[in-house]
């Protein structure tokens, strides 16, 4: 029987969808001329077209992710499994290569890269709230793919290769010091680590689009879809932070508590490589930049309360802003390349094994 929380949850998902059905359809309408080659700035001077390139690769990353875990497919491919409306998810036209042979689209998942056939990947899930919570965010984070290519045209980038497979998790979450008791780490396993899964992106591309804004010149074309996939990827997080203290105090597949711990080592792990690259660059919250889903003490008109903490703000030490954090791009490389933005090279390894295609290297 569903209690408080999840009736809750799922209030949020319904008034999510309604919102959303017609939110996506206005991006989609929106048409975003790419500038054409000759116009691009000077070396080291980044246009629209390499911002929207950059946050290109992070949705085939998210997508491909999502697209695993709720469909057990890559999104290239057509899958059998059908959405809560009963459609078909088709595979995405013309997200081909990769760079690496044998593989989906250059995703190192299946078993040419030594892991299991993709249908593996298709997390068994239990509750139908979180089962929903993945259907739709594949959806949405397959359809900012699509908007994004459109937007771009010819220029835009190829998906690059991804690693998306439970070695790769696991060893982030070596590099997180979660402990042995909750690990292999595998988010295609159950709904829970799944849930754990999802958090390690969906606070990053909230940061990244936040930091990319102000970069953007096309303030009435193409800042609007930017802060419109923006808002999307706002729900994602709020939504999966959200499921994860539910599941929490529900003591869902780890005890009470486990996985505000395992949260809050995850968040150490991306603040560490975020402030690794630009230390102190936020002013709303310099050091550190990213918090767990631990509750935290407030003061509220002269009296101490415990909030939740579904916003990623900061804790107890100071008051949560106005505004959500921003990261540089040089922040979320090394975030996503597990520590690889190294000064003068290529950044690459973690999810990006041989980096991201385009400028922002």
């Amino acid at each position: 029987m569903p209690n408080q929380e999840t009736q809750v949850l799922d209030e949020i998902i319904v008034s999510r969808r309604a919102l959303l059905a017609g939110g996506g359809a206005a991006l989609a309408a929106l048409t975003l001329a790419p500038k054409p080659a000759a116009a691009q700035a000077a070396v080291g001077v980044y246009s629209d077209n390499d911002i929207l390139n950059f946050a290109l690769n992070l949705e085939y990353l998210e997508a491909n992710f999502y697209y695993l875990a709720a469909f057990g497919t890559t999104i290239d491919v057509a899958s059998a499994s059908s959405t809560a409306a009963g459609a078909a998810v088709l595979g995405i036209n013309g997200v081909a290569g990769g760079n690496s042979a044998g593989t989906t689209a250059g995703v190192v998942a299946n078993t040419g890269q030594g892991g299991p056939a993709l249908s593996a990947y298709k997390v068994p899930f239990v509750s139908p709230l979180f089962a929903a919570y993945a259907v739709e965010t594949a959806i949405e984070e397959g359809k900012h793919v699509s908007l994004l290519r459109s937007a771009l045209g010819s220029l835009a980038v190829s998906q690059p290769q991804l690693n998306l497979t439970p070695a790769l998790f696991d060893a982030v979450a070596g590099l997180a010091g979660i402990p042995s008791s909750a690990r292999p780490f595998n988010p295609y396993a159950n709904e829970i680590s799944f849930l754990l899964g999802a958090y390690i992106f969906e606070d990053v591309g909230v940061s990244a689009y936040h930091g990319a804004a102000p970069l953007i010149t096309g303030k009435s074309t193409i800042l609007p879809v930017a802060t419109g996939i923006l808002a999307v990827e706002a729900y994602h997080a709020g939504l999966v932070r959200t499921a994860l203290a539910v599941a929490d105090a529900n003591a869902t597949y780890f005890p009470t508590g486990t996985l505000a711990s395992l949260t809050g080592l995850i968040s150490a792990l991306r603040n560490g490589a975020s402030q690794a690259k630009n230390p102190g660059n936020n002013p709303e919250d310099p050091n550190p930049d990213d918090y767990g889903l631990a509750p935290q003490m407030v003061s509220l008109n002269g009296s101490t309360v415990i909030a939740t903490q579904i916003v990623d703000a900061p804790g107890a030490s100071a008051p949560a802003p106005a505004t959500a954090f921003a990261r540089t791009t040089s922040q979320v490389l090394n975030i996503v390349t597990a520590g690889g933005a190294v000064a003068g090279a290529t950044a690459k390894g973690g999810f990006f094994p041989v980096g991201l295609n385009g400028l922002f290297i």
